[in-house]
């Protein structure tokens, strides 16, 4: 098993976090990224890691994809979720015969990978921290958050024990784990919670605290939980996040007692608003949306379970993706008003 050079491919805001830290660390990293201004600042200038976690500068290498040579051991997979297949393209003809990718990215795209390239090449990995690129080069990270690695399957390997190591660099209380599939989920029905409030234009420490719209935030994590429960997947709580607070049996005295430790998550990160408002807001791009939120409902039809306020949220966001609505409350308020 060739550990090193870590190759992390997207040296975004997972991404080049996690690189910066392995390299002040002393680990050999070799950041791939297709953002030209991106990684020229990086090469000429250092990779800069701002905000209230540590600031530093490390000298880095970031190269486009055609600059690699065949025989890549480890990759940290850390692209948006919608560009996974083409990212794998590139990745599959370079692995070496050992060689496999740790899906640093949110949503299930381990499915992805794992069909690409196969499942014993594919590692599980959940990450829940904040960051931004603020600018070529620069990266706020605003916050510690859950890291967590395992293997698809369940069984602890010895390459999951070493990329558990290298991401304690990163994160101390990184954790290695027999069920990825749990905090994926878990995920999953956070991150719907996180594209909802993208809907406005408040922090998502305003909308998960606004008791007039808790109503749908809780509403679209009990749909995650209960397709969870429908495929036999037992979710994992994280920083704030209690999966079992919005499981069927679940009252709405545990759902709102978990928003609130999700509130005060996110106020004490510099990190105010998702990187899903962040694609809306500034960079006028579309989202993960496809990717990451529709397989919910997806999976929920297959499965027999209604997610009426998944599809809903979806269409709301592909609404200002394409101009017909802005980001206000009024258009969080469509998603109460039409997904119930």
């Amino acid at each position: 098993m060739k550990l090193e050079p870590v190759i992390i491919w997207g040296a975004g805001a997972m991404g080049g976090s996690m690189g910066a830290w392995l390299i002040r660390a002393g680990r050999e990293v070799v950041l791939v990224d297709t953002d030209a201004e991106h990684a020229a600042a990086i090469c000429e200038h250092g990779l800069r890691i701002q905000g209230p976690v540590d600031e530093f500068t490390v000298p880095a290498l970031c190269v486009g994809p055609d600059q690699l040579a065949p025989g890549l051991g480890t990759v940290f997979l850390a692209v948006k979720a919608h560009h996974t297949s083409a990212a794998l393209d590139a990745i599959g003809p370079l692995l070496a015969a050992d060689g496999f990718v740790v899906s640093v990215q949110n949503g299930l795209n381990e499915r992805v990978i794992a069909n690409a390239i196969g499942a014993r090449r594919t590692v599980g990995c959940f990450v829940n921290f904040g960051a931004d690129v603020i600018e070529p080069g620069v990266i706020l990270r605003g916050n510690r958050g859950s890291v967590v690695v395992g293997e698809l399957d369940g069984i602890t390997t010895p390459r999951t024990t070493a990329v558990h190591e290298v991401l304690r660099l990163f994160e101390p209380d990184a954790v290695l784990t027999e069920n990825i599939w749990g905090y994926l989920w878990g995920k999953l029905a956070y991150g719907s919670m996180l594209f909802a409030t993208a809907l406005s234009d408040a922090s998502i420490a305003d909308v998960l605290d606004s008791s007039i719209h808790r109503p749908l935030v809780i509403g679209l994590a009990r749909e995650a939980m209960a397709v969870a429960a429908a495929s036999g997947i037992q979710p994992m709580p994280f920083d704030g996040f209690d999966p079992s607070a919005f499981a069927p049996a679940a009252s709405n005295e545990d759902a709102h007692e978990s928003l609130d430790r999700l509130v005060a998550f996110n106020r004490g990160s510099a990190k105010s608003h998702s990187g899903v408002w962040r694609d809306l807001a500034v960079h006028k791009r579309r989202t993960e949306v496809d990717a990451q939120i529709a397989p919910i409902a997806d999976f929920g039809a297959e499965l027999g379970v209604a997610t009426p306020l998944t599809r809903r949220l979806v269409e709301l966001i592909h609404d200002v993706e394409e101009g017909r609505r802005s980001q206000s409350w009024e258009t969080l308020s469509e998603l109460a008003l039409n997904g119930s």
